[in-house]
């Protein structure tokens, strides 16, 4: 836990000083929350054939079946913080060997230089970001907890700063079956991320996220619930954001 806290404090302090020089201030007071589910219909979703035939509303929540189909709001965001409850359903999608992650990003390897992992029962899905895959927030089984950002964590062309801090400082994960709450922060390039309360991505820089785009619910073949669904959407108050209003260069 030391090591993975030494590498998080210096992506924090890498962070900071990129963030110096194109600082983004976000206003004193945010806005209220503004509810993303109403708990009774896919008002503010998009919702294809694949979606409609495996998402349902169940007692006020989303619940997915494990089968297919991303679910998508039907709004997109640039700087924003959505908050939501998920519990895994059903059963999982059978045992499966998964790595263990360092705190720079790389796999664990042992003396023979093969991958360190563990048996878990595998459960997948996650949050994505701006429309883009890449930015997704991992809910899953795997031995380093929720909230990892595989896409960053996993591509080499990024900063070791990135690779490092895309990768959750602890496993907060509740037991299956129980509800987690989970707290995602986007502004500008930055994410930070809380796991029941605790702050597991911290200032993780994310080169090239797209600027704006809708929030996700993601299909990948493990059963889910979401409730409690919120976003705060931030006004920026820096010079890019007021250039792209004035329209100067």
């Amino acid at each position: 836990m030391t090591r993975r806290f030494a590498f998080a404090m210096a992506s924090v302090t890498t962070a900071g000083l990129l963030q110096a020089c194109t600082p983004r201030k976000i206003e004193q007071e945010p806005p209220a929350p503004v509810a993303l589910f109403n708990g009774v219909d896919f008002a503010g979703w998009k919702v294809d054939d694949t979606a409609a035939e495996h998402w349902r509303v169940v007692d006020g929540q989303l619940d997915f079946d494990g089968v297919k189909g991303d679910l998508w709001t039907s709004e997109s965001y640039e700087d924003f913080q959505v908050e939501l409850e998920w519990r895994w359903e059903g059963d999982s999608q059978g045992p499966r060997q998964r790595p263990f992650i360092e705190p720079d990003g790389s796999y664990r390897l042992d003396e023979d230089g093969r991958q360190v992992t563990m048996l878990v029962e595998e459960r997948d899905s996650g949050i994505y970001l701006r429309g883009n895959s890449k930015s997704q927030v991992n809910l899953w089984e795997w031995p380093a907890g929720s909230g990892e950002v595989y896409g960053y964590r996993t591509d080499g062309s990024m900063p070791a700063a990135t690779r490092a801090a895309a990768t959750p400082l602890l496993n907060a994960d509740r037991p299956v079956g129980e509800w987690n709450r989970l707290t995602i922060r986007l502004i500008g390039e930055t994410l930070d991320v809380w796991l029941n309360d605790l702050h597991v991505i911290v200032a993780c820089e994310l080169p090239g996220v797209p600027e704006s785009g809708p929030i996700g619910l993601q299909a990948h073949g493990s059963g889910i619930r979401f409730r409690d669904l919120s976003v705060r959407e931030f006004a920026i108050a820096d010079e890019q954001a007021e250039s792209r209003v004035s329209g100067s260069d």
